[in-house]
Order: structure tokens, then sequence, then C-alpha cells
């Protein structure tokens, strides 16, 4: 499956982690020219892309770069990130996370219940931001839709913004907060005792070892 060293364990392929990083860097763009639109006190943002104007222009072609990068990042994953019995047993126990007693918990697979059940909400927000952006993006689709369902797609696209801004920042303090996370992202490997504390079932899967 990945190439191993003695000590070390690919968790990402090259291609994996540029996608992930075009989707990281789009939705910084996306949520500082999203929030500078949302409300006047954050305007002097859209100082960052040129104006007003070309905020509003960059935006929504920002949002379908980012919602394209997205769908390769969930058709790659989307199967370890059903969730499960043992999953659902994680998410009710998921105090013993937060106090590093992770002993207590189900063997996590590639992913524990909190990241698969983030990634969900990711995929449903994303889906509810391309479909409600569609129906308010001038010139090209809004005038297509009545007023009425611009305006429910107004609020339904801040919504899924709110709720996809906080499942971003809990997705990077959890990277930063679980020491050996970023160099899955960074460099694309793991060590074995990091897999073997954090994923085991996923340790034994790619290299047949045993917990210890």
């Amino acid at each position: 499956m990945s190439k191993q060293s003695n000590n070390l364990i690919q968790r990402y392929s090259m291609q994996e982690r540029m996608n992930h990083g075009l989707v990281a860097v789009t939705f910084v763009l996306l949520a500082l020219s999203g929030l500078a639109l949302f409300h006047p006190s954050l305007f002097w943002l859209t100082g960052l892309f040129g104006g007003g104007a070309w905020a509003r222009i960059l935006h929504p072609f920002i949002g379908v770069v980012m919602f394209v990068s997205f769908l390769g990042l969930m058709f790659r994953f989307w199967r370890h990130n059903l969730l499960t019995k043992d999953d659902r047993v994680w998410l009710s126990r998921v105090g013993d996370f937060a106090n590093n007693r992770e002993e207590r918990l189900p063997p996590a697979g590639r992913y524990n219940g909190g990241q698969k059940l983030l990634f969900w909400v990711m995929v449903v927000t994303m889906l509810i931001l391309m479909a409600s952006g569609v129906v308010i993006w001038q010139p090209y689709f809004a005038p297509n839709f009545a007023i009425g369902t611009v305006r429910l797609a107004v609020v339904l696209h801040a919504l899924a913004a709110f709720v996809l801004i906080l499942g971003i920042i809990l997705h990077v303090y959890a990277a930063i907060w679980v020491k050996g996370t970023l160099d899955a992202m960074t460099r694309g490997t793991v060590t074995r005792a990091w897999a073997r504390k954090h994923h085991p079932a996923w340790l034994r899967e790619v290299t047949g070892e045993a917990k210890k």
C-alpha cells in the first residue's frame, strides 16, 4: 500500500498532500473573502483581493476550485470514513480521547470516530455551499431563481460556511494538539509509535503488526 521504513509508515501520498494543500489554501481565501462580504466591519479584508469588486468576482470561482479539489479527497477517502459500531462507542467516550486515555477507546482504523464525523460534516457543508453558491451567483445564475429562493440560499450559504469554519478550526487544532499528526500532512509519513497509539487497527491493516 505504501512505502515503509523500519520506523516510518506512509500515511498520505504526494498527490493526496497536494490535493489537501489546495483545499486548505482555497478554503482560507474563501473564508477571508466571504467574511469580508458578510459584514461591513470586515469589508477591509477585501483589500487582500484588490477591493470589493474583485472579492465578489473571485469568491465564487475560488469556491468552484475548492469544491472540485475537495471532491478528489472525498472520492479517495469516503470508504475509510464510514461510521461503524466502534466509532459510535468512540464518540460516546470522546472525553477519554481529550484526556489522553486512548487505551480505553475502541482501536481506531485509518480515522477515528471524531475524524469520520468531521469528514461527513465537511461533505454536507461543501455540498450546501456549492448548491447555494450557484443560486446566489451574480450575474450568471441568480437571475434564474425567484428572489425568495435566492434569499434562502444566502442564509443557507452563511450557516454552512459558519459550520465549516468551526469544523476546520477544530481540524487544525486537533492536528496541532496530537503530536506527530502534522508530519503526516507535511511529509506524508508517521512513526509506528504514533500509529500504534492513535490508529492501532490501521497499523495492523497496513503492516500486520499486532497491537502492543
